[in-house]
């Protein structure tokens, strides 16, 4: 049986506010896991973006994991936790248990008993994953899935608006920097 949903259109209200107010994409990530974390009262969330060079996944942001378990090691996509190509969420409801993990070991010295691994999408492409780590087993809500597929498209709209803001602004500086002499 599934837990009893813990997400709401309250929490996805936080979450969305959240976004439109950040300056920062590394700010906007940081407040989006530690939202996730107390909302759904787990162990911790991550936030990771696609090194498309590396095939790696770099951590953007997390909440409630210890510095020894994000820094233990490069995270392979075609290793870790792998989502398929029909962009469905990847349920690990027992981590002790599961060959899906890359770092196995590391996990259980973490106390991490469960995860639930969301893909970010950007124009159809998987450019990232939000997980969230339970400590223990989970059976995630099938209401809780729902929204959380929606905070992970959410945060795939605001990764692309920062990378756009973040080129207008390049441009802007860069054009500002030609003296009028050479206009």
């Amino acid at each position: 049986m599934a837990d009893q949903s813990k997400i709401n259109l309250e929490i996805y209200k936080v979450f969305v506010q959240t976004i439109s107010e950040a300056n920062h994409i590394e700010e906007m990530a940081t407040r989006l896991t530690q939202i996730l974390v107390g909302a759904l009262g787990i162990k911790g969330a991550a936030l990771f973006i696609i090194d498309p060079e590396s095939d790696q996944l770099e951590l953007l942001a997390s909440a409630g994991l210890s510095m020894t378990y994000i820094s233990k090691g490069p995270i392979l996509v075609g290793k870790s936790i792998k989502i398929g190509p029909n962009r469905e969420p990847v349920i690990i409801q027992n981590a002790q248990a599961s060959h899906k993990i890359q770092y196995p070991e590391k996990a259980k010295e973490e106390g991490i008993g469960a995860i639930v691994s969301y893909p970010i999408t950007m124009r159809q492409k998987i450019i990232g994953s939000l997980r969230l780590y339970h400590s223990e087993q989970w059976d995630i809500s099938q209401d809780d899935l729902y929204f959380v597929e929606a905070l992970a498209q959410t945060t795939g709209l605001a990764l692309m608006y920062f990378r756009v803001s973040t080129a207008v602004s390049d441009i802007k500086e860069t054009v500002g920097d030609i003296h009028s002499v050479w206009l």
